[in-house]
């Protein structure tokens, strides 16, 4: 009996993406701490996933429920879904780091970067509000920008990202796009709001990459 085909995706590992064979996989999430994969049956499947959240496709994806009272929830209100939302996560901090933006309402992966060899969650954080700001601009869109870091709005609106990390070897490529991200602060304007997800009424915003 032939053996069927699968296709293996790979939300987190040395490299993200769809692979052909279980080797092409294995290779990718080898000594990488909490990889996340997962076997399909198609490609179409396979990269449908790829775009999608590791939790829905591990069956341990659970119903968010606040813990704030009725009023509490009343006076937040709902998210807006003519946005986006932006998440950054490392491993270890410093640590391998990456970062995406996503549609808020079918968190369809809209950009990713990444992992990073040496970064931390505030950078990743930073540098995916910035990457937003220019996603949206390009593309003329109206749509607000959403982001669960506090710290990360900061540095936006200082223009300036107040790491304490140093740079080094491991991580010139890095700090070479934070360079950038500081570079289109300082010399474009844009018209996006930039608004904080409220993680207790909602739950975690759409772009989160399932690690806690």
């Amino acid at each position: 009996m032939t053996k069927k085909k699968k296709y293996y995706t790979v939300w987190k590992g040395h490299h993200i993406g769809v692979f052909e064979s279980w080797n092409d996989c294995k290779a990718q999430i080898k000594d990488f701490q909490g990889a996340q994969y997962k076997s399909f049956t198609t490609f179409d499947a396979a990269k449908k996933a790829l775009n999608g959240n590791y939790k829905d496709y591990i069956g341990k994806a659970k119903k968010f429920k606040s813990d704030l009272s009725k009023l509490q929830l009343k006076k937040i209100g709902q998210p807006n879904f003519n946005s986006i939302a932006v998440d950054a996560a490392s491993s270890g901090n410093p640590g391998k780091m990456e970062y995406r933006g996503v549609d808020t309402k079918s968190k369809k992966q809209l950009f990713h970067q990444g992992p990073f060899e040496e970064g931390t969650n505030n950078i990743g954080e930073f540098l995916a509000l910035v990457h937003g700001l220019a996603f949206l601009k390009q593309k003329q869109s109206n749509r607000i920008l959403y982001t669960d870091s506090k710290t990360a709005m900061s540095w936006i609106r200082k223009k300036n990202c107040n790491t304490k990390l140093e740079r080094s070897e491991k991580n010139k490529d890095l700090f070479a796009l934070v360079d950038r991200a500081i570079n289109w602060l300082k010399t474009n304007t844009y018209t996006t709001t930039i608004v904080k997800w409220e993680t207790k009424a909602w739950g975690e915003i759409p772009a989160d990459f399932g690690r806690k």
